[in-house]
């Protein structure tokens, strides 16, 4: 595990030097921001930035204490992508003396930040966060914060402390190269929510395109709406009456995947016979559907345990070889790309 700092870390004298009040006041606005005007806690919270202060919790415990919470930070509770690895973490963590703190960030980098703060301030034995893209400010209280930290859901070539996860890029690339092995040519992108995960699938999808000669910025569809069933649907619709040779359409997820055959059925559109649609995660869903539907499979539930593997490997003082665990993905080829299909 990366050495971090730990000495000489600023305290709430410092805060409260640096935003010219008391250290009251500053306790105050960090344990009750309402009792304190809005003006002081910008100033204090401009403080607390700068010099990247953790408010402690246990400083009248030993400085080597740690509790026995795993911090947890995923972007969503009920996406079932997370509730697959959240799974995992639970199981892998069952009989030991750690217990889970979970956090919801909503897709917010500054509301990550924030939780990160707040979770360390308890002096967790570990952390497990998703995604690679924190704010510098989150990224460094993580690296400074003497635990084993896990970053999950992703690789990259920068791990804070370990990672566990597969490249997006690399699953975007692959969907869009399927599609124009099979023969389609007019090929577009329906992307909802917009996070950096769904910008990288975006960015592979394209490479393969462009590599071919084929790419067309006139098929790509996104929104930073929430991603939705309903509005898969009406993304793929609109993109079919705008551009009637649309002949295939990768989905940045399976929500999104599963609302474009149903728009497409609504439209009186053959899948596969007149357009491919290809997903992203592949859910549960994609195997049920009919025709059933072409995705990019991810290991979720291997990431959560591997993630927690790493954990215990460090406490136990045998750090895992590999900083960085790339689980890859399966493409899951069915019938919605599969042009001799034809249903019954």
């Amino acid at each position: 595990m990366r050495k971090r700092k730990g000495a000489g870390r600023p305290t709430i004298a410092d805060v409260a030097a640096q935003a010219g009040v008391s250290s009251i006041t500053v306790s105050r606005a960090l344990r009750d921001p309402q009792k304190v005007s809005e003006r002081l806690r910008g100033r204090i919270d401009k403080a607390v930035r700068a010099l990247n202060y953790i408010p402690d919790t246990h400083a009248s415990a030993l400085a080597s204490s740690r509790s026995n919470v795993v911090g947890v930070l995923v972007p969503s509770l009920t996406n079932n992508v997370f509730a697959d690895t959240l799974r995992a973490i639970y199981d892998a963590l069952d009989g030991s003396p750690l217990q889970v703190q979970l956090g919801n960030s909503r897709y917010s980098a500054a509301e990550q930040e924030r939780l990160v703060g707040i979770f360390l301030s308890q002096r967790p034995t570990a952390m497990i966060v998703s995604g690679i893209d924190q704010t510098p400010a989150a990224r460094k209280m993580l690296e400074e914060a003497n635990c084993p930290v896990v970053q999950i859901m992703e690789t990259g070539p920068d791990p804070i402390d370990m990672m566990v996860g597969f490249s997006h890029f690399a699953g975007g690339r692959a969907a869009a190269q399927h599609l124009i092995d099979q023969g389609y040519r007019h090929i577009g992108f329906l992307g909802a929510r917009m996070d950096p995960r769904t910008t990288r699938r975006l960015a592979g999808f394209r490479r393969a395109l462009d590599d071919a000669g084929m790419f067309d910025p006139d098929l790509v569809r996104t929104t930073t709406t929430s991603s939705s069933v309903t509005l898969g649907s009406v993304l793929l619709r609109e993109l079919a009456r705008h551009r009637p040779d649309l002949d295939a359409v990768f989905c940045n997820n399976d929500d999104l995947a599963l609302g474009a055959l149903f728009g497409a059925q609504k439209a009186g559109i053959s899948v596969p016979g007149q357009l491919g649609i290809a997903g992203f995660n592949d859910l549960e869903m994609m195997e049920a559907a009919c025709p059933t539907l072409t995705s990019i499979r991810t290991d979720r539930y291997g990431i959560g345990r591997h993630a927690v593997n790493m954990i215990h490997a460090v406490l136990d003082g045998t750090p895992p070889p590999r900083k960085i665990i790339d689980l890859g993905f399966e493409l899951q080829a069915r019938q919605s790309t599969d042009r001799t299909y034809r249903a019954v």
